[in-house]
């Protein structure tokens, strides 16, 4: 079996078991849109929305090939304008405030006879509990340990710097990994990607399951709503999966799925010194390890 086709069929079995699993926490079924993309391939779109627990969510398959523009093929590694790109992306956007968005990807990308692994997954809280990151950033931390003593380290960096808006110059979260351009050993980089995205699962429900339960305030849920805003400033800005969905004709629903379903976007919001919410942004300011 081609690379390719082991990533397709690993990315497809992600999906497949992230969405039962979100089923049964949630109690509610995903609605499954599958489509085809004019120019080559297509996807399976799972979107919740107004769940139990998760107030808009989308986890999507997409294997698209197909020809590149000149100007966008100069960004990407390679040769020729032939492409070829599959992945699972997830984001999931919680109710309660207690609960934290996460977002996750994991893909697989060709260009001529160039490919390359690119994933990870961070964490949006919007109350801070150093255990919750903690533990996030330890699973992640265990998946990289198993392959290689620097990828920690080094996607842990990365991935500080990549999730930060730089107009705000804060993070849009608490940090997880983020990797792209992995091209080496491709049999043992297949092998990392594919427990990465195992273990979404693993970092992720034990946070919802420890907080969705916890009763919140009115304003927590303003500042859930305001900072949501500074997500889709990231996501229409800045994030690369937005970015290529849009230059290689892909299905707009798919691409916008990230979005949260309610924004706040007051003039100049302000937190109280010393609140939870302030402490929260020193954390965005001043990135931490927390493992």
């Amino acid at each position: 079996m081609s690379l390719k086709d082991r990533a397709s069929q690993k990315v497809k079995e992600i999906q497949e078991s992230i969405v039962n699993a979100l089923e049964k926490v949630d109690g509610n079924s995903f609605h499954t849109d599958t489509w085809k993309r004019e120019g080559g391939g297509g996807g399976r779109t799972c979107v919740i929305s107004d769940g139990n627990i998760i107030e808009k969510g989308g986890v999507n398959f997409s294997e698209v090939y197909g020809t590149l523009s000149e100007e966008f093929s100069k960004q990407l590694p390679g040769s020729g304008l032939e492409f070829y790109a599959t992945g699972v992306s997830l984001v999931l956007h919680p109710r309660n405030p207690r609960v934290p968005t996460v977002h996750a990807n994991f893909r697989y990308i060709q260009r001529g006879e160039a490919g390359w692994f690119g994933g990870g997954a961070d964490l949006t809280p919007y109350v801070l509990y150093p255990e919750d990151a903690q533990h996030f950033h330890q699973v992640w931390k265990s998946v990289c340990d198993r392959h290689h003593p620097e990828y920690h380290s080094r996607f842990k960096k990365w991935c500080d710097e990549y999730f930060f808006l730089k107009h705000r110059e804060e993070a849009r979260g608490v940090g997880g990994i983020f990797f792209d351009y992995l091209d080496e050993d491709p049999d043992k980089t297949f092998d990392f990607w594919a427990d990465a995205g195992d273990h979404f699962l693993e970092s992720y429900l034990p946070i919802v399951e420890r907080r969705v339960g916890e009763s919140s305030t009115e304003s927590e849920r303003q500042f859930q709503l305001i900072r949501r805003g500074r997500y889709v400033e990231f996501n229409l800005v800045y994030d690369r999966g937005t970015v290529f969905g849009l230059k290689t004709g892909g299905r707009i629903e798919s691409i916008l799925m990230s979005l949260p379903p309610v924004v706040h976007f007051p003039y100049d919001p302000q937190v109280e010194p010393e609140s939870p919410e302030a402490r929260l942004l020193e954390v965005l300011r001043e990135p931490r390890d927390w493992v």
